[in-house]
């Protein structure tokens, strides 16, 4: 029997938003070349070439310009939500080139089983509602032993404006709407790659902290990125300037520093995984061991028979 996945994200509002970025989107970008510098980095420690690529979630292309100079990439298909990203060059070996890019969300991937030798990702699946769907249709997209290298911010991303936005609605209106996405911890998408038939899964996550003169800077970058608020519980009419004015407020009472800046926390988690190959380590059977840990740590091994309380 199929489980019904709750719809939390409203995908129209994302590719508008996503649509408005892209003219500028280079000035807002840090971010993402923060998070794309993480997968290339670890790319370029596999002792391995990959053919035949996927970008989901290009953006402008700004994951290839840090992968193409590794030489480990042959060729990458790009998709994204909107289409205005397509107008985009990418960067190959320093030279402007326009790679093969579809218009695409992130809920059915319209790409044939044991295509790629890579899916990537960069800072897009915290929009993704059915999480575990998509990882189980990346893994029918990679071929044997193809890796799958994603990130996507955590749940420590924007803790102190999603506090201060709350505080300050309860102040002025007596509640608080849905503001901030409910982003994954990385406990509970840790798992995940294993779920969907993916192997040597690791998880991992950096945080890093910008700060920012006010909260209405911050705010201004995360529309420049096309990170507005997207829920489909959002309010759907404007909010009192007073509930933006007193939040700016608490923010700066609460959070600031001594400097009069304000911090902004991203998380950004790492998932690894590759579909299954008989050439791939496996782990032994238990009771398979033929050294016991107390002799190759050097020390008395104790069995219920020769302890004592």
């Amino acid at each position: 029997m199929s489980v019904k996945i709750s719809q939390l994200f409203d995908m129209e509002a994302l590719r508008r938003n996503r649509q408005r970025a892209a003219k500028s989107y280079d000035k807002f970008a840090f971010l993402k070349d923060e998070a794309a510098l993480r997968l290339a980095d670890r790319v370029d420690l596999m002792r391995r070439d990959f053919g035949l690529c996927l970008d989901l979630g290009s953006h402008d292309g700004r994951l290839w310009q840090h992968l193409a100079p590794l030489g480990k990439v042959r060729t990458i298909v790009q998709t994204d939500p909107a289409a205005k990203f397509s107008n985009k060059f990418s960067l190959n070996n320093g030279n402007p080139t326009k790679v093969p890019f579809v218009v695409h969300d992130f809920v059915t991937l319209p790409f044939a089983d044991k295509s790629f030798d890579a899916v990537f990702s960069c800072l897009n699946f915290h929009w993704v509602d059915d999480l575990p769907g998509l990882f189980i249709q990346i893994r029918q997209l990679l071929r044997p032993d193809g890796l799958c290298l994603v990130n996507l911010l955590g749940g420590d991303s924007l803790k102190e404006l999603r506090a201060s936005l709350i505080a300050a609605e309860q102040d002025i209106s007596g509640g608080f709407s849905p503001r901030c996405a409910p982003m994954a911890d990385i406990r509970d998408v840790g798992g995940l790659l294993g779920r969907a038939g993916l192997a040597l899964s690791v998880a991992d996550s950096d945080r890093l902290t910008v700060n920012y003169p006010n909260m209405f800077r911050l705010m201004r970058d995360l529309r420049g990125m096309g990170e507005q608020n997207v829920l489909l519980g959002r309010l759907r009419h404007p909010t009192k300037r007073a509930v933006f004015l007193r939040a700016a407020e608490i923010y700066q009472n609460k959070f600031g520093q001594a400097n009069g800046s304000i911090p902004a926390s991203f998380e950004i988690i790492t998932l690894t995984g590759w579909a299954p190959h008989e050439s791939q380590q496996k782990p032994l059977r238990p009771g398979s061991a033929r050294t016991r840990l107390a002799s190759a740590v050097g020390t008395h091994e104790i069995t219920p028979e020769t302890s004592s309380l």
